[in-house]
């Protein structure tokens, strides 16, 4: 499918020759242009792309994620747009049998003429789409794509019914569904090619799809079946061959092929395999494979896939308090530490491979093994897959539905067969993928939203059919026929709030914090089997709000960054928790500051309270990761790619061995959670000091974490210890972990003033750990800061661009702490800090 089309596109010149028998892919992304359609101005296009993308190449709106610009192009979508190209062949390749125009992507209403003939009618962003043109195509030819906008045809297709369903007109349109507003996202409907197109040429036969499927794996063999889909246009014989480039081995086999599409099978073994893990349990090993399809010892076609042999399974049992829900990674029950992850981009549709590899970088290094693909989104790039197979992340892979019931005729539901055959064939090899699940929040919605108010009976039950057929037939159905081995999962969450179940059974989402206000202390007082979503908003980064109003500071309650907020009550929600549990300060930068704390105290104050739950708990998945524009959300990577005070402190709250502390009853209970397949035996130290490093109380103790648990190995009793909460830290060491409990809330800290000392020197040579390779830059530097009192939240700030290996942090009384900026500047940077100390009187 469409995996196969883009890689022969990169490879086939490569590894075929080029005579007549071999097949052969061209290009067609280049020379289109575009236009509207009623006053056809035909302009340069860049495909993959979108038509608002061109539009704002040429200047021709401005930027939507700019200041208040986001109304002023939504005219765009509301228009119908065209494409053209030409493009000639040389006789060699008219002169093969069959030719095949690909559209790995068409977004989304379109209808394709080639030489003035209608080939195709698209309606599903999410689909690739194949014509065979043999008998159209020219030595010179002409493509035309046309494009309906968006909102006529919702408008019509919702007007067939005599009901409205929830949520709005898009759910009746395949493409992504957050392009129509969300409450972290412009409205913004894309429209245009925005995968890449093709010519597939070949004179006798071709590979259609490839799926290596691993049958068994023991310490001795793996068992693997090669699933090879090949389209014949005669009764030839062909030999299939697989070469383990990585081992050396060779395996073929022999066939003898009819006309049309059929599925062989070639099966083959792996001798002592090493398995593929997660990156913090293991090496995410890849095998190298080589398929070519050969006739008469001519190669027509090659393919290469890369290979993870593990099994993933998706544990649901029930038991004495509901029903678990947890993944086994190669047979061991692993705990899953992630976030939910929207599209990076929204209008460029090319993909910009340095920028999946640094996020997938940044959630490597923030000790991530988990991310889920949410459900409002996209069906990621292949490169995306790829990068998280190869750095070791697993993927919890969402249809994609959120947040809306849809329509249940055939039209529709065949559609969407089609588009789950498609995309489950084209991302079923990898060995990141985990779990395909049905849709994001629908079923909640419905029990709980009031999405039925207003209905009568029937219509419910029509809309319940729906459903059903969607999310109960044709995906389980596909997913079982296509990647038997991955669990599929209805809806996410299991149950919604007001359930009682929602504790006890399946995935679930907390927004009792953040939509209902409550406390962070909740997360701690009520853990589920597996947390999917959990979040609280920030502000982005004053580099990222200065960019997007394009003034040069921060100004409070700024009218040009106001559209930024898309939650209709967000700037109070966090108001309202800054006052609860931090000072509240005037400035405008110091309030995105103290913000990003906010979001930081609260999430890894659930993170904790999850992961001491272990076993019952076996998932933190907070949401979100990252943002595909300026805008104050949920995510701890912000638009830019600055690192928020959130992503530092995941980074600590999800290693292999945390240590976490719980008051109750007076006393502290000490927790070390150890993720790793080893009992792990170090010395647990305890220093109780004041904010000026006085020691209180010390204690060292001899522990054992046995493998894969979460105990309390020491309990200390508080009413026994004379001391002021206000004014103590206990900073807690097991072996190389290090955890600082507070007391109080950072309001209440009784903080001191006073200057932090800061050393600067460059590093020539230096150690850097993998974890931090996220980008290349050419110059480090050693930053030790030290100071007499305890520094709460330490933000370094530099005047050159660059990364930090930390930040955010506390700095402990009479302890130097070194840290290190990596920079493309020569010139040490100069440097600012602001810390909570400031704000605490």
């Amino acid at each position: 499918m469409g995996k196969l089309c883009f890689f022969t596109f990169l490879v086939v010149f490569t590894f075929i020759s080029c005579e007549e028998s071999s097949n052969g892919t061209i290009s067609l992304n280049e020379g289109w242009q575009f236009s509207e359609t009623k006053n056809p101005n035909w302009q340069p296009a860049e495909v993959p792309g979108t038509v608002q993308a061109d539009l704002l190449r040429l200047g021709e709106i401005p930027n939507p994620f700019l200041k208040n610009n986001e109304d002023s192009i939504q005219w765009v979508s509301s228009k119908n747009w065209q494409y053209k190209k030409h493009f000639s062949l040389s006789d060699k390749t008219l002169k093969k049998q069959k030719h095949i125009l690909n559209f790995e992507g068409l977004d989304t209403y379109a209808e394709v003429f080639l030489n003035d003939s209608l080939i195709l009618s698209a309606n599903n962003a999410f689909r690739s789409w194949e014509v065979d043109v043999s008998e159209i195509l020219n030595p010179e030819n002409e493509l035309l794509v046309v494009f309906t906008n968006i909102d006529s045809v919702e408008k019509q297709k919702a007007a067939q019914l005599d009901y409205k369903l929830p949520e709005d007109a898009r759910v009746f349109s395949r493409k992504p569904q957050y392009q129509s507003g969300w409450d972290w996202a412009p409205t913004i409907k894309t429209m245009g090619i925005w995968r890449d197109v093709a010519l597939i040429s070949f004179n006798s036969a071709r590979m259609t799809d490839v799926f290596l499927q691993t049958k068994s794996i023991s310490d001795t063999l793996a068992q693997v079946v090669a699933h090879i889909g090949i389209e014949a246009l005669n009764e030839k014989d062909y030999t299939l061959q697989i070469k383990n480039k990585t081992t050396g081995e060779i395996f073929s086999n022999t066939l003898k092929t009819f006309p049309g599409k059929k599925e062989y099978k070639l099966p083959f073994t792996i001798k002592n395999p090493k398995l593929w893990w997660t990156h913090n349990l293991g090496d995410p090993f890849l095998y190298d494979l080589q398929i070519d399809l050969i006739h008469k010892g001519k190669v027509l076609e090659t393919h290469l896939e890369k290979l993870g042999i593990r099994s993933v399974e998706l544990v649901t049992e029930k038991d004495s308090l509901g029903e678990s829900f947890y993944f086994k990674l190669n047979g061991k029950p692993v705990y899953m530490k992630g976030a939910n992850y929207i599209p990076q981009q929204m209008m460029e549709a090319k993909v910009n491979r340095q920028k999946y590899v640094e996020l997938i970088n940044d959630a490597v290094s923030a000790n991530m093994n988990m991310l889920r693909v949410w459900g409002g989104g996209i069906y990621e790039a292949d490169y995306f897959y790829d990068l998280c197979d190869e750095k070791g992340i697993l993927i919890w892979q969402d249809f994609m539905f959120a947040g809306g019931m849809y329509p249940g005729d055939k039209p529709f539901l065949k559609n969407v067969k089609q588009e789950a055959i498609e995309n489950i064939k084209r991302l079923r090899n990898h060995a990141s993928l985990a779990l395909w699940c049905g849709n994001n929040e629908i079923s909640e919605g419905w029990a709980r939203w009031g999405w039925q108010d207003g209905k009568t009976a029937s219509q419910k039950a029509e809309i319940e059919e729906a459903y059903t057929a969607i999310f109960n037939e044709i995906l389980p159905e596909v997913v079982d026929s296509l990647n038997p081995n991955i669990a599929y999962w209805e809806s996410s969450p299991k149950f919604g709030r007001g359930d009682k179940r929602y504790q006890f059974e399946g995935d679930a989402h907390d927004w009792w914090v953040w939509h209902d206000g409550y406390p962070f202390e909740h997360f701690e007082e009520e853990v589920p089997r597996f947390m999917s979503e959990f979040g609280f908003q920030s502000f982005p980064s004053i580099k990222t709000i200065e960019f997007a109003t394009g003034r040069d500071s921060v100004i409070m309650k700024d009218p040009l960054f106001a559209n930024h907020q898309k939650h209709k009550r967000g700037f109070q929600i966090i108001d309202d928790y800054m006052q609860r549990d931090f000072p509240v300060p005037d400035n405008a930068e110091d309030y995105v500051y103290i913000s990003q704390l906010l979001q930081a105290y609260g999430i890894t104050k659930g993170i904790h309270a999850h992961r001491r739950a272990k076993p019952y708990n076996m998932g933190t998945l907070y949401w979100q990761l990252n943002d595909l524009w300026p805008v104050v959300s949920w995510s701890s990577i912000d638009y830019l790619g600055n690192w928020k005070a959130l992503h530092y402190e995941v980074k600590k709250s999800f290693k292999n061995i945390l240590i976490s502390a719980e008051e109750k009853n007076d006393s502290l209970n000490i927790y070390i959670v150890n993720d790793t397949f080893k009992t792990v035996k170090e010395t647990l130290s305890l220093a109780l000091m004041d904010f000026s490093g006085g020691i209180i109380y010390e204690k060292q103790i001899q522990v054992e974490s046995p493998e894969n648990s979460s105990e309390i190995l020491f309990t200390l009793p508080l009413e026994t210890l004379n001391f002021d909460k206000a004014s103590s830290v206990l900073k807690l060491n097991f072996g190389e972990s290090e955890y600082l409990h507070y007391f109080v809330r950072p309001k209440d800290l009784k903080l001191l003033e006073n200057k932090i000392e800061i050393e600067i020197e460059s590093e020539i040579e230096i150690q850097v750990k993998e974890e931090l390779k996220t980008k290349v830059e050419k110059h480090i530097f050693k930053i030790t800061l030290f100071s007499k009192t305890l520094q709460k939240n330490v933000l370094l700030a530099a005047d050159s661009k660059g990364r930090w290996s930390d930040n955010y942090f506390d700095l402990l009384p009479n302890e130097p702490k070194t840290i290190y900026f990596y920079t493309n500047s020569e010139t040490p940077p100069k440097l600012q800090y602001k810390t909570l100390n400031q704000f605490i009187k």
